[in-house]
């Protein structure tokens, strides 16, 4: 097996599944689906993990309006509590500082604007220069999806080779492209609105359930095109 397969490919997930419906093909997205949610995030513990100190922010500010740093204070404290689990839980390092920075950005921005639209405005941000960036990236036709795949499976730009792949890679590319800008659409009017507390359970919802849904369907998209490549690899060496 080639190392572009073994990106994609789960030695749990059978690879002899049937398409179109079958029982196989089912059992396979449940597992790919698992797979997917315990490597991104940290399965289920991680989508608590990083909407609690959202939602720890909003309940506190819809409790004490008046009170700003209170609710700074309370999604701080949470984060912290989040950190020091995942610190005893041992999960990788840089989940957990990417994690904990963003919280903080957000939090010390909010304090220094005293506005509490601001703790949203850092996500935007960042929704706003990863869309652009996928986006660019298909323009140009460096599908980014394609060069983190080339990066990851240890390939390079070999993908880039294959007219099968440079196609997929785009293809799965705009799944993200539509995940950020998607959330910005949504989000951008309540922020400018000032509703924070539709805009945080926007924002919890679009998160990581959002993020773990354009993962599944960039597998649904790729592992196809890995499949036939290996297929077709398979025949010529026998």
């Amino acid at each position: 097996m080639n190392n572009e397969s073994e990106g994609l490919k789960d030695p749990n997930i059978d690879s002899s599944a049937s398409v179109h419906g079958e029982p196989g093909e089912v059992q396979e997205d449940l597992r790919a689906e698992r797979l997917i949610l315990d490597r991104a995030i940290g399965g289920w513990r991680g989508l608590i993990d990083s909407g609690l100190p959202t939602l720890v922010f909003i309940i506190a500010y819809l409790v004490w309006p008046e009170d700003l740093m209170r609710s700074i204070w309370a999604a701080l404290t949470a984060g912290v509590v989040v950190l020091v689990i995942r610190l005893i839980r041992r999960d990788p390092i840089t989940q957990i500082l990417a994690g904990f920075l963003g919280l903080g950005i957000a939090v010390a921005f909010t304090a220094w604007t005293g506005k509490a639209e601001n703790f949203f405005l850092p996500g935007l941000l960042t929704n706003l220069a990863y869309g652009s960036a996928f986006l660019i990236s298909i323009i140009i036709r460096w599908p980014l999806l394609g060069v983190v795949l080339g990066y990851f499976t240890g390939t390079g730009t070999a993908w880039r080779k294959d007219p099968m792949l440079r196609r997929a890679a785009a293809a799965a590319s705009w799944i993200w492209v539509a995940l950020f800008f998607g959330r910005l659409v949504v989000q951008l009017p309540l922020f400018l609105a000032e509703a924070i507390g539709p805009l945080g359970v926007i924002k919890i919802v679009m998160g990581w359930p959002l993020f773990l849904a354009a993962a599944y369907f960039t597998y649904r998209v790729l592992a196809p095109v890995y499949a036939e490549l290996n297929s077709k690899k398979d025949d010529s060496e026998s």
